[in-house]
């Protein structure tokens, strides 16, 4: 089982698939041991009662689902920088995720 679980939400999940992809090959870089995964957000609670991630991260289209998540979990949720949901920077989103969980 990975050391940290991060859960991105977006509104489809397929944009964030390829966020995913390269979140990963940063954690392998930097010897972090992660799992990532993406989901959309009309599936987030299903996942929430399968998986127990360590932070929740939303993409920047569903981020008016912010306050209902915070309400409802014990865990850091975030809302991915727009410049870098763009832009795909899988490595500034792992460290903003690292960061909000306090490593």
């Amino acid at each position: 089982m990975a050391e940290k679980t991060i859960m991105l939400v977006c509104a489809a999940g397929m944009s964030t698939s390829l966020l995913v992809s390269k979140m990963q090959k940063a954690a392998e870089a930097e010897g972090v041991d992660a799992e990532i995964f993406a989901t959309a957000a009309s599936d987030a609670d299903n996942k929430l009662s399968e998986k127990s991630p360590d932070i929740l991260m939303l993409g920047p289209q569903v981020r008016y689902l912010e306050d209902n998540f915070k309400k409802k979990l014990d865990i850091p949720v975030e809302v991915i920088d727009m410049q870098d949901y763009g832009m795909m920077n899988g490595e500034k989103v792992l460290k903003e995720a690292l960061s909000a969980m306090g490593n």
